[in-house]
């Protein structure tokens, strides 16, 4: 079983990295992007949720899902999986 904290893996999607590891419905190859302006990396969409990090501008983050304004990837140097608002990250 991998840490969906650490790896990119959820009920729905995965990274396509991880597809000898994991069974998922779909796979998604990251996209490299870099965050804009300072962010903070959460455990849920919600933004309640708990904060796994604050990422600083130009973190890479590889986008894996982009949905209704939120993106969930992998905050590289962080080495975390999480949400951050849509709006923060540029492609690189």
């Amino acid at each position: 079983m991998l840490d969906p904290r650490t790896n990119a893996v959820r009920p729905d999607i995965a990274d396509v990295r991880l597809a000898d590891s994991v069974f998922a419905p779909h796979y998604a190859a990251p996209l490299r992007r870099t965050v804009r302006h300072a962010a903070t990396l959460r455990e849920a969409r919600d933004p309640g949720s708990t904060v796994l990090a604050t990422l600083a501008p130009g973190a890479a983050f590889d986008l894996l899902d982009m949905t209704g304004g939120v993106a969930w990837g992998i905050a590289v140097e962080a080495g975390r999986v999480g949400y951050l608002d849509g709006a923060a990250v540029q492609p690189q």
